[in-house]
């Protein structure tokens, strides 16, 4: 052998020249092994092989001595005889997100990509734990890096929804989570009175490393599974929604006094004389925004966009307010309001009634004929709203012209539409998605799918709120002059992720569109698409497709553009009874607005954090329900045809937007009996072996609902 060339099949660890030696020496070989590759646990097995012992009885040893370091704390333990070093390690934490039951990826805040664990490597870790992490000395051929969780920092949950099975012994939790992949074990004595197949909550109480499911307690008993009141109670424990307020911010509520003092009208713009109305759903019962019209001599337009000044009865440091933060938002299902703030303040105090003095705060603008602000103010207000309006109410004032305030409602109409066409030609991208709503019986159940219509008197509103909105925005990142700015609450919206944008222009390609991905000119690209696609069958598709290549909007002290509005400073001032970040864009105008200077921006972003955790809750809870909602629907309409779009790939099934009701379903690739397709990622496509059948995204097809699961809220299809 040449001196320099080394021999092959060199092992990280060198094996002592004398068996007897190294046997006699376990405990000091292991561990000197184990803290040479602390990226690395090992079973006993692969410890041997290491090690080079090969005998059965030296191999028995090893086993026994592992388990003997493990219980004397000299070694540690990565999962059910698995083997570590307990030296310290430079480890990640990051967040778990469990793709399926076979393995899960840790997102680490700063690395580029996520980290692959196996499931055997997760250390009875579940989706949305916070874990420490460490890598394996390798990568994963053509793949993401590999590692292990090394620690169990906080569970990101530790109560779940499921149906209990009960049996002589003991209870299982089926839980339907679709990200937990193991029953809860539950004794006979934890079960808190609950039948077999009752919806339930079980809290985890321990989970001992070697066992294959956790251990529970229910904390809660929820109902009958399948009825609508015990559902709705699922989806919000499901999301940790509150069923209630406690009686400390109840009490706190009702002693704010109903009555306005003299002194605080005083300390106010007086706008009680102007003509004021509040447009809304016909059932709504928060009214936080109202619009005031007058024409001034000048010929001039004065429009007053008012909202409830919530922040004046919710004060730093009350338990109104440590609830509001709390909650973040108002979740709204499609049977009812889980609201921020309790009543006596969401639908009395602060909601603009007719014919009741408000407190509000206001952004009130000087219009000229083409729409264009000639001045601005911002202020609180004392308001009395003389209307309330329905959508439907207005809608008919804009078309027949005729009623009480016609006029107003009508010119506001028309200063609407400059606004709105003067925001697309900047840019703004007109999203309108379909949204369904339900018409339920007394029990809940559904009996039909409505889809929602927005007509001119809703988009009036949306105009106005914009309009504040963004000015408020504009009028605190313009306050000082020079580098510094005040640090403010925005509502940002960066541009299209770049691979998302790709791989939606592909998708758009199929059905004769194109999409041009260069900044400056992808807003108008998007507009002429969805004026192309308006009325045909594949609008709603390509709207859902088009807004999830979008990046999130969420809440910021960085004064970023929003780009789905093409403003470059927006933020939300226009709702605080139903959302935190607006309670705090008032405290923040006014205090800016007496002088103030700038305030902690570490701090405030962390609130803005916050705000867009519970909204993502918030949307995911009203998809949930909504979901719920359609698999209900269509459980009683399993015998008939449906025509439909395929809406998803995926290497499980092809996913089916109904065209009527927009209810989706999957037809699963394992039920496709007539032959065996293979799924085709790049193309969003899946082909048949034999018959080079070819079904991809956009498809126009025919399905039949052939099983529903309430329980999961799924709908399985088959194709006709």
């Amino acid at each position: 052998m040449a001196k320099n060339k080394k021999p092959k099949n060199r092992r990280f660890f060198k094996p002592h020249s004398k068996k007897k030696k190294l046997v006699d020496k376990l405990p000091l070989v292991i561990t000197e092994l184990l803290d040479q590759r602390p990226d690395k646990a090992y079973t006993a097995r692969k410890l041997c092989k290491e090690l080079q012992l090969h005998d059965r009885k030296t191999k028995r040893k090893v086993i026994d001595m592992l388990k003997i370091m493990a219980k004397q704390g000299m070694i540690g333990e990565a999962g059910p005889s698995l083997y570590t070093t307990k030296k310290p390690l430079k480890s990640m934490e990051g967040v778990v997100d469990f793709v399926n039951p076979k393995f899960a990826y840790v997102i680490v805040e700063g690395l580029d990509r996520d980290i692959w664990v196996r499931k055997d490597d997760l250390g009875n870790a579940l989706d949305g734990d916070t874990v420490k992490i460490a890598l394996h000395s390798g990568r994963r051929k053509g793949r993401r890096p590999e590692g292990y969780v090394t620690e169990i920092v906080k569970r990101g949950r530790t109560e779940f929804v499921g149906r209990i099975e009960l049996s002589p012994r003991y209870a299982f939790v089926v839980t339907d989570n679709r990200k937990m992949y193991n029953d809860v074990f539950v004794p006979l004595d934890k079960i808190s009175g609950a039948d077999h197949l009752d919806k339930v909550i079980v809290r985890i109480t321990d989970w001992p490393a070697r066992d294959k499911n956790p251990k529970g307690e229910i904390s809660r008993v929820l109902g009958k599974s399948g009825l609508n009141e015990t559902e709705i109670h699922a989806i919000m424990a499901e999301f940790d929604l509150p069923f209630e307020f406690d009686e400390s911010v109840e009490a706190e509520a009702k002693k704010i006094p109903q009555t306005i003092p003299a002194a605080e009208i005083a300390r106010r713009r007086d706008m009680r004389d102007v003509p004021t109305f509040t447009i809304d759903p016909h059932d709504a019962k928060d009214f936080d925004d109202a619009i005031s019209f007058r024409k001034l001599n000048n010929g001039n337009f004065e429009i007053g966009v008012h909202i409830a000044d919530v922040t004046h009865y919710v004060r730093p440091g009350s338990k109104l307010e440590d609830e509001a933060y709390s909650r973040g938002t108002s979740v709204y299902l499609v049977d009812r309001t889980i609201p921020m703030l309790p009543e006596r303040l969401s639908n009395g105090l602060c909601s603009l009634r007719p014919n009741e003095d408000k407190l509000t705060f206001s952004a009130v603008f000087e219009l000229n004929g083409n729409g264009k602000i000639e001045r601005e103010w911002f202020g609180r207000t004392v308001t009395h709203s003389d209307r309330r309006f329905t959508y439907e109410e207005a809608q008919e004032r804009i078309e027949t012209q005729q009623g009480d305030y016609a006029h107003e409602i009508c010119t506001l109409n028309d200063m609407a539409l400059k606004l709105r066409v003067k925001r697309f030609a900047q840019g703004s991208i007109n999203f309108e998605t379909t949204e369904v709503k339900f018409r339920l019986d007394e029990n809940g159940k559904p009996l039909e799918v409505i889809p929602k219509v927005r007509k001119d008197a809703h988009k009036l509103v949306e105009d106005f709120m914009l309009l504040a909105n963004k000015r408020v925005a504009e009028f605190v990142y313009g306050l000082r002059k020079g580098k510094r700015k005040d640090t403010f609450v925005y509502r940002i919206h960066g541009y299209p992720d770049p691979d998302r944008l790709a791989d939606f222009s592909k998708f758009a390609q199929r059905f004769g569109h194109r999409i041009d991905p260069d900044e400056e000119n992808v807003s108008q690209s998007f507009n002429q698409l969805l004026n192309d696609i308006e009325g045909k069958p594949e609008q709603n598709v390509l709207e859902t497709l088009a807004i999830r290549s979008m990046a999130k909007a969420r809440y910021s002290t960085e004064p970023e553009i929003h780009f789905g509005l093409a403003f470059k400073h927006y933020s939300h001032f226009t709702s605080p009874i139903r959302r935190y970040p607006d309670m705090m864009v008032h405290r923040l105008l006014q205090h800016y607005l007496d002088g103030g200077p700038s305030v902690d921006a570490d701090e405030f972003e962390s609130f803005c954090k916050h705000c867009s955790e519970r909204e993502k809750i918030a949307a995911d809870a009203d998809r949930a329900s909504t979901k719920y909602k359609q698999v209900e629907y269509m459980e009683s309409l399993e015998s008939r045809d449906w025509e439909g779009i395929v809406s998803g790939v995926t290497e499980w099934g092809i996913f089916v937007e109904i065209t009527e009701t927009h209810c989706e379903g999957m037809v699963r690739l394992a039920n496709m009996t007539d032959d065996f397709y293979e799924f085709d990622e790049e193309n969003y496509r899946v082909i048949g072996n034999h018959s080079k059948r070819i079904i991809a995204l956009g498809d126009n097809v025919t399905v039949r609902v052939v099983h529903t699961d309430i329980n999961k809220r799924t709908i399985d299809l088959e194709f006709i």
